[in-house]
């Protein structure tokens, strides 16, 4: 499940820099050592020890991986309209063909040419280099990318479009699950309407039978199924009034509520199962509304976070979040999407927030160009984003300790 959201998430940034004409080096999941790879195309993708995230590396976001400056010996390779397709940059015995240069003057973003010497003959030349040429180093072969291909040449809105596409794509999923369940159990009905009835419970013994819309309770006017279920769980062993309308019918049942022990609480029940309409315009609209409504009560708890009404206690990361998805699995294949969904969600909403190192972060600095008319100097931008990278990773770390600390207490 958490290697889902991560994929999804990161194929949204992939997608949306390959659509904007960026470069994408690399598509990973994880961080740390690779443990698989496999190259198609332009990119890299790679599956990474630590299961804590994942990242799509687009050229022109971090300082390119070779910097060649005069003075270096490097070989060159050519193609067949004697451009540079390969520069070998060591190891430069391994290329027998390779033409042995000294660098002069190189550029690789803009005018994509390479003034140089010969290194026998000491004649000068200069070398028109290939859009696909590629850096040779360890011999590993990597692309080289103009300026058009990298991520700081796009315009605002491409390069806001493809860092918000991954938190986007998690909304998508999730809305995705949430029109799946409708329409495979159907859609919760917002009322207080029976739909199964529990043999020998308190209201199979009052006549309540499935289709019985609960209009008030001990003359309490019933909104909904959650105002009900509240209700009822308040009064344990307490006898209620129940008004229904059954085809039309007004009904006045009476029984008394059961006790339940339930997350070390004592609660009432009756018996009943919350109604589900089956529907494909409802499923439809449940995908978007549920979504909703789940990233609203995400979002006030970021608030109450952000006030300290919560304490980092609440908070859970990898180790938690596998504790909690096992006893979610035990409940059902049903609860378990549902669960899916709502991780989706909050893996969207917390990259949305304006803090470094995450997609809000890398967005508000966009927004900054956008108001000034000119990017922010990248050196700086990296600088802060790197400090926030290790603050979470440093959060990271207490969370996991309180994580593992709560599986053994």
């Amino acid at each position: 499940m958490f290697g889902l959201l991560v994929f999804i998430h990161e194929l949204g940034h992939l997608i949306f820099a390959k659509r904007a004409g960026m470069l994408a080096r690399e598509f990973a999941i994880g961080f740390g050592p690779k443990i698989f790879s496999y190259r198609r195309d332009e990119t890299l993708y790679t599956i990474r020890l630590l299961p804590i995230g994942g990242y799509v590396r687009v050229a022109g976001e971090d300082p390119e991986i070779i910097d060649l400056k005069p003075g270096y010996h490097i070989g060159l390779e050519f193609n067949d309209d004697m451009k540079v397709k390969k520069i070998i940059v060591n190891n430069k015995s391994k290329h027998p063909n390779a033409k042995l240069v000294e660098v002069e003057h190189i550029d690789l973003d803009h005018d994509l040419l390479i003034d140089c010497y010969d290194i026998n003959s000491e004649e000068r030349y200069q070398y028109q280099v290939d859009r696909k040429a590629l850096f040779v180093m360890d011999e590993k072969e990597t692309l080289i990318a103009p300026y058009d291909r990298q991520f700081s040449s796009k315009s605002v809105g491409k390069k806001g479009m493809q860092v918000f596409a991954g938190p986007m794509m998690n909304f998508l999923l999730a809305i995705a699950i949430f029109i799946g369940l409708g329409l495979i159990q159907g859609v919760p009905d917002d009322n207080a309407v029976v739909g199964e009835v529990q043999e020998d419970s308190p209201a199979a013994e009052a006549g309540l039978v499935q289709g019985d819309e609960i209009i008030d309770v001990n003359g309490n006017n019933m909104e909904g199924w959650i105002d009900f279920v509240y209700y009822i769980q308040e009064r344990p062993n307490e006898e209620v009034q129940l008004t229904i309308e059954r085809d039309g019918e007004i009904l006045e049942k009476s029984l008394t509520t059961k006790s339940v022990e339930a997350n070390d609480k004592t609660i009432g029940q009756i018996g009943v199962a919350r109604n589900f309409i089956d529907s494909p315009v409802a499923a439809l609209k449940f995908g978007f509304t549920q979504t909703y409504d789940v990233g609203l009560l995400i979002l006030k708890a970021v608030g109450q976070l952000v006030t300290g009404q919560l304490s980092l206690d609440a908070l859970a990361g990898p180790v938690g979040i596998y504790d909690a998805t096992d006893k979610v699995v035990q409940t059902g294949f049903l609860n378990f999407l549902t669960w899916t969904a709502m991780l989706s969600i909050n893996l969207g909403i917390i990259n949305l927030l304006p803090l470094p190192a995450l997609d809000g972060g890398r967005l508000l600095f966009i927004g900054v160009e956008a108001l000034r008319g000119k990017p922010i100097d990248p050196e700086k931008e990296g600088f802060v984003h790197f400090i926030g990278f290790a603050l979470l990773m440093l959060l990271m770390i207490v969370v996991t300790w309180n994580d593992i600390e709560r599986l053994f207490m």
